[in-house]
């Protein structure tokens, strides 16, 4: 399965998704490979802190910040990985584009503020391209940096304004705001590494990847 993490607006926690979902998935058992299609390169140095700190198990990681080269990569590797995740975006870019193109599922993240969910708007039109080329992209939207409580009208607010993006289906599993997702992704580590742990971070986390691989297993 080839999944992309992605989003034209910065700032809604793509890249701490896609390291979560790559590790947790290498955790599983699964071989998996993490593409940083940002320029920044957060998501390969959350990696490379993992790998200098002799972390197990380790996860293969390459940064192709070009579409060309990440499109041309991904075909001929694709058969090597069980799982490719693809962190791209915080703008318009060619390696979104092209990670758009390659992808099984996409999955967008967004925060609840208001100029984030407008920002949708910009991946709706993205995956409109998309879909003119090509047949069978699946696209999902989740609420990232949540607030924490459990009757949030900013939540649900944006919940509800995300649900009228024809072009996403909303995913209901809500990621909170927690100190657990940012330490551990800047430690190249799963929130599950943590310690101590954070169940709260952790359950979050595997209803997510439960949602998602089993949506495209069933599919």
């Amino acid at each position: 399965m080839i999944l992309t993490v992605g989003n034209t607006k910065g700032g809604v926690g793509k890249t701490t998704l896609a390291v979560q979902l790559a590790i947790s998935r290498a955790m599983a058992g699964r071989d998996v490979w993490l593409i940083d299609g940002d320029r920044q390169g957060t998501a390969a140095a959350a990696i490379a802190a993992r790998s200098e700190a002799g972390r197990k198990p380790g996860i293969a990681c390459a940064q192709y910040a070009d579409g060309k080269e990440l499109r041309g990569q991904v075909q001929q590797q694709r058969d090597k990985w069980q799982d490719i995740i693809i962190d791209a975006g915080g703008r318009d870019s060619t390696a979104l584009r092209a990670a758009l193109i390659l992808s099984d599922v996409l999955l967008v993240p967004f925060a609840p503020r208001s100029y984030d969910v407008w920002a949708l708007d910009d991946m709706a039109s993205l995956v409109d391209e998309a879909n003119s080329v090509r047949d069978g992209l699946r696209c999902f939207a989740v609420m990232n940096q949540a607030d924490p409580g459990e009757h949030s009208a900013d939540n649900a607010e944006a919940a509800a304004a995300v649900a009228e993006v024809p072009q996403f289906a909303y995913l209901p599993v809500p990621i909170r705001r927690r100190k657990a997702f940012s330490n551990a992704g800047g430690a190249g580590l799963a929130v599950a590494e943590l310690a101590p742990r954070d169940p709260k971070a952790c359950a979050e986390l595997e209803t997510l990847i439960s949602s998602l691989f089993n949506i495209h297993t069933h599919s």
